[in-house]
């Protein structure tokens, strides 16, 4: 009689293990096996972490193993258990590898095939076939689409974490509960006795250091030191929390009528204004989304305020951009001064200011929300619906969507719903993020998120023109890596263009994205039919790119950036000043958020800036989703590709003042997610966990560690 050995393996996470009885039917070509209970006496089965054997026989010969079903019964109490995958070997010494990576819940069973991928037109088994069309039938019951706010990117149907496929759940609910999390923050910086204190203002800035951490020989402190300074302003638009916004300019607008001599004294080259732009040295950014939205009225005691500025920045002879003119609001007039450089020192500072708080809401809104998680997050729920788990791409895209649809469905449960985190403390907050957003997806482009033609689009290509925009320069290396990567795929499962042409569920993955996720909107440019190898390997590095690179660009910098208050302030108290020459400190003050919200700002940018625990980082692949050897040999080439790159960015930041590591590979984490917040006990380098001397300042005086 015939005898298998299979061998199963357990996740490592919290509560994977289970106490159930676990039974197992091999199917093959000729027939099914038995039902076998997988247990050993005296002995505790399927402990999480756990690699389990058994030898199993079989009455007859069964043929060609085709599929293994699984089946769980409940032994004592709800046991859920997490399988990672099965390893079976035959009667002739082979070994048939079976991915799994799924929850088993209740008294349920799953069917897995044998883990080569297969395209669906090389399925030729009826079984194969009937399991393959099985599997999208749930999971199109289990992940449907469901707009959640009119006009915006659809989303996954579930109105709460726990309503989620248990398969895309958090392992702890609790360790992704953005109030806790907040809450958290503010406690382990020192900074909840501020939490409650709305429409207390500061004294000066120096009072702001109350809630600040400082550690030593960092960018946080280093900004903190230089934030008054014009280098220091424009430097973030290059390599900032938000490098996206930023173009070069041909042409002043006409609505913001800067003149040559209003900036005359900020040119250094002696040539005019027109010829400067001639050479490629002015820039512009233009928050012009922000005109008309609605400030946040959630709190009738404070009164909030947005502008919508624009920002003119000149390439001085030391290559650093600096800004020469801004106006606060889109319609030019008498009382809507253009400030400069030259004006008194406190209206120039307010300007910018003004302009930095209007960077974070477009930072916040769109770059962030809208442009990495929403957008992955259309990507995933397309993928669970139209790509079975044999599907090549399945198993390539299955790491970059790890706990994006969890992290996003939290956020609309409590941060970016009426009444959420975010209306506590950003001017945008009660409603004027939505409106925000919707104007975004009316510019809501494919190319505007192919990464190289992103940066073409704003003229910031050229990098002997400007040398020192690292966002780019780093993007590209992680772009081209992804594309060659991707590109190795595709070769390997795609003989030519018809091969692409005849795969009917690649075709359903990219039509759903369209006309589902992305609301059926031709101006967006996304693709509805897929017909080359080459469009195939640029909409899969864009899709990898975004949910990896392009988050942690726009993501991990938050503390860096944004926690210095004035520098990053997420509200405005009192309204952009309408002439010059009337700015006082105090009115700079009283216009800066008070005590409460600047800690709740201060908690949420710490906890947005923190790596999950165990966090899998850009070509980090433990689950064994592919089992075939020359995809991973593509992997480890990957992997070494990008552990070059990794040690260019080391070797550049070294001794830099201002090191940008963000699109390091080694600090991009494979999806769009979220770290857990933790409490601490003792000194607070135990959250911080820097092996820089720290010290910080709290409302006792300063502590030195």
């Amino acid at each position: 009689m015939p005898s298998y050995t299979i061998t199963v393996a357990t996740g490592s996470q919290w509560f994977a293990g289970t106490d159930d009885y676990i039974y197992v039917t091999l199917i093959g070509s000729k027939g099914c096996s038995e039902k076998n209970l997988l247990d050993k006496p005296f002995y505790n089965d399927f402990e999480r972490g756990a690699i389990d054997s058994y030898d199993i026989t079989i009455s007859e010969d069964i043929g060609e193993i085709q599929l293994i079903k699984i089946e769980k019964y409940k032994y004592w109490y709800k046991d859920d258990w997490y399988c990672r995958h099965i390893t079976l070997k035959t009667p002739t010494g082979d070994y048939l590898e079976f991915p799994c990576y799924r929850w088993i819940t209740n008294d349920k069973e799953i069917v897995l095939r044998e883990g080569t991928a297969k395209l669906p037109t090389q399925d030729v088994t009826q079984i194969h076939k009937q399991h393959r069309r099985k599997e999208l039938e749930d999971r199109q019951k289990q992940y449907r689409w469901k707009e959640w706010h009119p006009g915006f990117p659809l989303s996954i149907d579930a109105h709460c974490h726990s309503e989620l496929p248990h398969d895309i759940q958090f392992d702890s609910e609790k360790g992704v509960d953005f109030i806790l999390n907040y809450t958290k923050a503010m406690e382990n910086l020192f900074v909840n006795s501020f939490m409650h204190m709305f429409q207390s203002s500061w004294s000066d800035f120096a009072d702001f250091e109350r809630i600040f951490v400082r550690i030593s020989n960092t960018i946080s402190e280093y900004v903190m030191q230089h934030w008054q300074e014009d280098f220091m302003f424009g430097y973030q638009f290059l390599n900032g929390c938000n490098p996206v916004l930023i173009k070069k300019c041909k042409k002043i607008p006409e609505n913001f009528p800067v003149t040559h001599e209003m900036v005359e004294c900020s040119l250094e080259r002696n040539l005019t204004l027109e010829k400067e732009m001639e050479q490629n040295n002015i820039f512009i950014v233009d928050f012009y989304l922000l005109d008309g939205i609605s400030a946040n009225k959630t709190d009738p005691c404070t009164i909030q305020y947005l502008a919508a500025p624009i920002c003119l920045l000149y390439k001085n002879l030391a290559n650093k951009i600096v800004p020469i003119a801004i106006q606060l609001n889109q319609t030019p007039g008498p009382e809507n001064p253009i400030f400069l450089p030259s004006d008194a020192k406190n209206d120039w500072l307010l300007a910018k200011i003004w302009v930095r708080s209007s960077d974070f809401h477009v930072h916040q809104t769109i770059s962030h929300l809208l442009r990495t998680h929403l957008l992955t997050e259309v990507f995933a729920v397309a993928m669970f619906r139209q790509l079975p788990a044999v599907h090549p791409l399945f198993k390539l895209l299955i790491p970059h969507v790890r706990f994006t649809i969890a992290i996003n469905t939290k956020a609309r449960e409590q941060l970016i719903c009426e009444c959420g985190l975010f209306d506590k403390a950003n001017a945008t907050g009660g409603g004027g993020h939505v409106e925000l957003l919707l104007r975004a997806m009316k510019e809501f482009t494919y190319e505007n998120l192919c990464f190289p033609e992103a940066i073409k689009l704003r003229g910031m290509d050229n990098k002997e023109e400007i040398p020192y925009y690292f966002y780019r320069d780093d993007g590209m290396k992680v772009w081209e890596a992804i594309l060659d990567f991707v590109g190795d795929l595709v070769d390997i499962y795609y003989e030519s263009d018809q091969t692409i042409c005849e795969d009917s569920e690649l075709q359903a993955f990219v039509k759903d994205v369209f006309v589902f996720g992305l609301r059926d909107n031709e101006d967006s440019g996304f693709p509805k039919t897929m017909k080359t190898k080459k469009n195939l390997i640029e909409y899969l590095t864009l899709v990898i790119f975004t949910a990896s690179g392009q988050h942690a660009a726009v993501n991990f910098g938050q503390y860096d950036w944004c926690s210095w208050i004035p520098n990053s302030p997420p509200t405005m108290r009192r309204p952009p000043p309408t002439e010059k020459g009337d700015v006082t400190i105090e009115y700079i003050i009283e216009s800066l958020p008070d005590r409460g919200r600047s800690c709740w700002h201060l908690g949420a940018v710490w906890a947005l800036s923190q790596f999950q625990d165990n966090e899998l980082f850009l070509g980090m692949y433990p689950d064994e989703h592919f089992v075939e050897k020359p995809v991973k040999q593509a992997i480890a080439k990957f992997s070494k590709n990008l552990e070059d790159i990794t040690s260019f960015i080391l070797d550049r930041n070294k001794n830099k003042k201002l090191p940008y590591y963000y699109l390091s590979p080694d600090k991009i984490p494979n999806s769009v997610a979220v770290a857990q917040c933790h409490s601490t006990t003792g000194s607070p380098a135990g959250l911080l966990s820097m092996e820089t001397s720290v010290y910080m300042c709290n409302v006792t005086g300063s502590l030195y560690i």
